[in-house]
């Protein structure tokens, strides 16, 4: 080998057999696992492309894949400064479509403060809620069976909302009874041109349930087919009572 390393040498420093690294100098088709191309390329000291350059051509995103920005397991694992940066960055539009919005006044610093800031500088601002009397909330409270209920959640969403009264550019709803199940299924926060989204899984809670954080790069993506669910649930929804529409 040109770094001076026998296939042993090499084997043992990134701690695979000595015949897998044979193999790998005998079948150029064959692709280690990432793990071990890294270990690899750091002990010969070159770059990964010149060892496997197909592997590293593959995983390079393209098209509508070039959408997702990250995604996490869980949505506690996405760190709070993801969300509070954009809301902050949001310049335009900021459309919050969960089914309780409960974690932003808990998990954003001085949320209700940059809610009004961000209205009154122009944002588009808006919140769809579930309904805290609807049946679907009460059986997702049956399946969840937590101390802090899903209609607990959503009444402190809507009196922060009461709280800030009427702003421009900001509006609340509540969603319709018919689309509800399909609401409380699928969360989706959009900032701009950037989009979370959690798909709620069976018994879990939203903040165990995972997320994708989306950024719009066509027409025709994943970040437009979920910003335009969370508009078709909006168009159908209900004026909230305890926020007066946008002026």
């Amino acid at each position: 080998m040109e770094a001076g390393l026998t296939p042993r040498q090499l084997a043992h420093r990134v701690g695979v057999s000595r015949k897998q690294v044979e193999r790998w100098l005998g079948d150029a088709e064959l692709t280690p696992h990432a793990r071990n191309r890294e270990d690899a390329a750091r002990a010969l000291g070159v770059d990964e492309e010149m060892l496997w350059p197909q592997a590293v051509k593959n995983r390079i995103k393209t098209g509508i894949d070039r959408e997702i920005v990250h995604s996490y397991p869980y949505r506690s694992a996405c760190p709070s400064t993801v969300w509070s940066d954009l809301v902050e960055g949001a310049e335009s539009e900021i459309f919050l479509a969960g089914y309780t919005n409960y974690f932003f006044w808990t998990q954003i610093p001085q949320f209700a403060d940059t809610v009004r800031r961000k209205a009154e500088a122009g944002v588009k601002v808006r919140f769809l809620v579930g309904d805290p009397e609807g049946e679907v909330t009460r059986q997702r409270e049956v399946i969840e069976d937590v101390a802090l209920s899903v209609s607990t959640r959503i009444r402190i969403t809507l009196e922060h909302l009461e709280r800030l009264g009427s702003l421009p550019g900001l509006e609340a709803r509540r969603i319709s009874a018919e689309d509800a199940v399909n609401h409380v299924s699928l969360s989706v926060f959009r900032f701009d041109d950037d989009a979370l989204v959690t798909p709620h899984l069976a018994r879990l809670v939203g903040h165990d349930s995972p997320l994708l954080h989306l950024r719009r790069q066509g027409d025709s993506g994943m970040f437009a087919r979920f910003t335009e669910h969370a508009e078709e649930l909006w168009g159908r929804a209900v004026p909230n009572p305890g926020a007066p529409p946008a002026s």
